[in-house]
């Protein structure tokens, strides 16, 4: 069994003083579905497991992470003031070595920075939330001029496998005519019929939300690296292929 926790490192031009990393599920010693190195405590993992886990991962922070409990919301904390687990779906700091991190196995992590390297975020943003605005409370937050800002989309569900029903779609194009180019009619279904089904694209849906908040510097995602949760089961976790399965962490903080 690999010892160390297996990470990638985000491929995006943040400042020097902006740390990131993303795990996968290899290094851990989680067991049967969370194997191995599951970072979400709110499956049912052995406790003993998860806290083994998450002290592997510490060797390649400067602090605890703030670890959250998601809802699939748009609620946003400060890593630095922010109570035990507590409720929500985006961390932002100001602070050096308050590391902010969501835990995901499908959704799509969004990570974010400014330029000069004075504020970073990390958004938990699976199709409710991003349809909800929970990139848009994280970015407000952060409080700086959007256009300073930069963004890592980290490993979700590829747009291969994403199928979803048409209340999904119209959701998202109620909030943005252009999201109807980030679905296509899935193999073997109809638009003309009563449930059509869709491909949809998470990555695309993202990078719309940040291009209309004035965010145009978007790495990840299939423009510089390429990731699909559902499709590499050697590698990520995914809700969608395996139901019960751990959970991988996203994590960014200011050096």
């Amino acid at each position: 069994m690999n010892r160390q926790p297996q990470c990638i490192l985000p491929d995006w031009p943040a400042p020097a003083n902006v740390k990131a990393l993303q795990t996968t599920r290899q290094g851990g010693v989680s067991l049967g579905p969370y194997a191995s190195l599951n970072l979400g405590e709110f499956v049912s993992d052995d406790p003993l497991a998860l806290a083994c886990n998450r002290q592997r991962l510490a060797q390649w922070l400067p602090s605890e992470p703030v670890w959250i409990k998601q809802v699939h919301g748009v609620d946003v904390i400060d890593a630095a003031a922010a109570p035990c687990a507590p409720v929500a779906d985006a961390v932002v700091s100001t602070q050096r070595h308050a590391v902010c991190a969501i835990t995901t196995a499908d959704c799509l992590p969004v990570l974010l920075c400014d330029r000069a390297g004075t504020v970073v975020a990390a958004v938990h943003a699976g199709w409710k939330g991003l349809a909800d605005g929970a990139v848009e409370a994280a970015v407000a937050r952060m409080a700086v001029p959007t256009d300073t800002l930069m963004a890592w989309l980290g490993p979700a569900i590829g747009p291969q496998a994403f199928e979803v029903g048409s209340e999904v779609r119209d959701i998202f194009i109620a909030h943005q005519a252009e999201a109807a180019t980030a679905f296509v009619v899935a193999p073997g279904s109809a638009p003309d019929t009563d449930t059509p089904k869709w491909l949809g694209d998470l990555y695309q849906l993202a990078r719309l939300r940040l291009e209309r908040l004035g965010i145009s510097q978007v790495s990840g995602g299939g423009i510089t690296q390429s990731f699909c949760t559902y499709s590499e089961p050697e590698r990520f976790f995914s809700y969608r292929r395996d139901v019960v399965t751990g959970r991988m962490a996203s994590l960014i903080w200011l050096d």
